[in-house]
């Protein structure tokens, strides 16, 4: 069986379904889902979301310069889902979702106190690209949940049950089949 060609469009799936919060200059916040997120560089490390205009926080983001990428778990995929769905100009996603928050440490936006991870970004430039904006961030902080930490100290995001989002449908990451290098890694002999 063959491929067909389609239309050109956005495939590269799955992807990390994450939400993100922002505050405006007034305090004001709200939480929203992002699935166009991603690393952009190491050093510094970077990260980028892609958000179009009309999303209300899209103003937020702007005003302040700051957010917060906040990890998401197979046990948050109804609040990932609602938050993607619902504007926050309608309705607080935080209490209609009994969102729990907690301060951050370099930014003034709220992190989720259930999210695995959350990364403190500051916005260092703004590409306006047609339908979406790209917000290329520099990587203030980093929490992580200490649940998902080894005796070694190392993060276990298997242990998390991780949440990934794939052309209109949310999954859970599946097995391990490897480790970074594993391809080329010598094997041991029974020697």
């Amino acid at each position: 069986m063959g491929k067909q060609k389609w239309k050109p469009g956005n495939m590269l799936y799955p992807l990390p379904a994450v939400l993100v919060t922002a505050a405006d200059r007034q305090g004001r916040t709200n939480v929203f889902t992002v699935a166009w997120a991603g690393t952009v560089c190491t050093n510094p490390p970077m990260v980028s979301i892609s958000v179009r205009p009309e999303r209300f926080s899209h103003h937020m983001i702007l005003e302040t310069g700051e957010f917060v990428l906040n990890l998401t778990t197979e046990r948050m995929a109804y609040a990932v889902d609602y938050c993607g769905v619902k504007s926050g100009r309608d309705v607080d996603k935080f209490q209609k979702l009994k969102l729990q928050t907690e301060p951050a440490s370099e930014v003034g936006v709220p992190m989720i106190k259930d999210a695995p991870v959350c990364i403190e970004c500051r916005v260092t430039e703004v590409k306006h690209l047609g339908s979406h904006d790209l917000f290329l961030a520099k990587v203030l902080a980093v929490h992580t949940e200490e649940a998902y930490l080894d005796r070694k100290g190392r993060l276990r995001l298997q242990d998390a049950g991780m949440l990934a989002y794939s052309h209109g449908e949310y999954y859970g990451l599946g097995k391990k089949l490897g480790t970074f290098g594993f391809s080329v890694r010598r094997r041991k002999t029974g020697k």
